[in-house]
């Protein structure tokens, strides 16, 4: 019997334990610890079953789990990219997808295939559920940050424009989560939780 397969599969397994160590800037549910990447991606997928009934088009759950549970695995080699950060582009997929070739690429064939067609559906934001899995990738620091009096918005001095220009995606998967992260955010405009968009110099 050969265990060429299953070596393959726990090499790929023993890599993805670096994502416990990829710390992000948004903090735990009023916490001061940073969440790491093996945190956020769990609790994403348990929204996604909890929250699917919301999403604006039926949803495969099971793939939006999948997509959630894998969409960050690629930062273990690239780094956690701030969502605000002005000097990186967030969305800058050049480094993301070669790590992506390279950790899947453990697995055997089959399976490397099929995480990376999964992760690149994620990345294109053209299928109900990759757009889900992104409203509800961008809706949990919102949760977060709320719970923490602005959090890593107020700790960067994220205003408000900016806020919505990149959380406004929500609304691609989901009007519904949409609407109400709105409305958090309007609130905390209005506690001083983000800042005010900074007005055109005359």
């Amino acid at each position: 019997m050969s265990f060429d397969k299953l070596l393959q599969q726990l090499s790929f397994i023993q890599e993805i334990d670096k994502l416990k160590y990829i710390k992000r800037k948004t903090r735990l549910f009023n916490s001061d610890r940073h969440e790491n990447d093996a945190e956020h991606s769990w609790h994403l997928a348990l929204m996604a079953m909890v929250l699917a009934e919301h999403a604006n088009e039926p949803v495969d759950v099971s793939k939006v789990v999948k997509m959630l549970l894998i969409h960050d695995i690629v930062e273990i080699d690239s780094g956690d990219v701030f969502l605000f950060d002005t000097l990186l582009n967030h969305d800058d997929a050049t480094a993301e997808h070669k790590a992506a070739l390279r950790i899947f690429g453990l697995l055997p064939e089959e399976q490397s295939k099929e995480f990376l067609t999964i992760w690149e559906e994620f990345e294109a934001r053209e299928t109900p559920e990759s757009r889900f899995a992104h409203a509800i990738d961008r809706f949990e620091p919102v949760l977060q940050n709320v719970s923490n009096q602005g959090g890593s918005w107020k700790e960067f001095n994220v205003d408000y424009e900016k806020v919505i220009k990149k959380v406004g995606v929500i609304d691609k998967g989901s009007n519904h989560i949409w609407d109400f992260a709105k409305t958090m955010i309007d609130d905390s405009l209005e506690k001083g939780y983000i800042q005010k968009p900074e007005l055109p110099q005359e």
